[in-house]
């Protein structure tokens, strides 16, 4: 708690005074990465000024999508850090240290609703919810493997375990994305099929590994933290490349 306090601290006493109001203004480097460390998702506009191409779309796409953090940064020397070299919006995301640039000067006919879709369709979390929107940045990071939450909204144990994974996620940044799938959801019956699930059975825990094209279930049972981590470490140190995947001869696990 103090370490966060302190982050906000920094990144507020740095920057510069705010001219319309909307954003904060990003002095510095110590700035820009303070304000990057202090949420899960943020965006910063690497512009010159409130005339520039882009900007009254940024201003207005931010209203639209309010669950991220928005700053600006005109000084074109701290851009250099982050290999930027003209009019930039760029989001920053935790979950796979990810940092996506949308140059301005390569978009002919820049939009509202096509800022609104870069944003939403790029905001991974430590523990993101499965929908056909966020579907496309999960498959498109660099991160092809995912640990999945197979649970009901509105069961007893649902936001618990939401907790419980976000706590356990960052442990594994860069080497999985953890993905919540609300088994209560109809759309989301092919992702419990894939898996040979029924909404009945859960909550479950799963693997699944885009480079293989395999999945595996953690057994039934306690869904812990200890049992989580063991199940991720157990992936990454191979031990399930001998194993059945799940759904193979009816529901083989680990």
């Amino acid at each position: 708690m103090q370490i966060s306090l302190f982050l906000s601290a920094l990144v507020f006493s740095a920057l510069a005074e705010e001219k319309d109001g909307t954003f904060p203004r990003l002095a510095d480097t110590t700035a820009v990465e303070a304000f990057i460390d202090s949420a899960e998702v943020v965006v910063i506009g690497f512009i010159e000024g409130e005339e520039s191409h882009g900007y009254a779309e940024l201003v207005a796409a931010a209203k639209r999508v309010d669950t991220i953090a928005y700053a600006l940064c005109s000084v074109k020397e701290v851009w250099a850090d982050y290999s930027i070299t003209s009019d930039t919006i760029t989001i920053f995301r935790k979950a796979d240290n990810h940092q996506d640039n949308l140059v301005l000067s390569n978009i002919k006919k820049l939009e509202t609703d096509g800022l609104v879709n870069f944003f939403t369709t790029n905001e991974l979390r430590y523990l993101t919810e499965y929908s056909q929107v966020s579907a496309v940045g999960l498959f498109n990071s660099e991160v092809k493997t995912h640990l999945l939450l197979f649970a009901n909204r509105g069961s007893k144990d649902y936001t618990q375990l939401q907790d419980r994974l976000k706590t356990v996620a960052p442990e594994f940044t860069g080497k999985f994305l953890f993905v919540l799938i609300n088994g209560a959801l109809k759309s989301n019956a092919k992702s419990l099929a894939y898996f040979s699930l029924k909404t009945r059975d859960l909550p479950r825990v799963g693997i699944y590994d885009g480079h293989s094209d395999m999945k595996w279930l953690l057994p039934e049972g306690e869904i812990s933290t200890e049992r989580v981590q063991e199940f991720c470490q157990s992936f990454l140190r191979g031990d399930l490349k001998d194993v059945k995947e799940a759904g193979a001869e009816g529901k083989t696990e680990l």
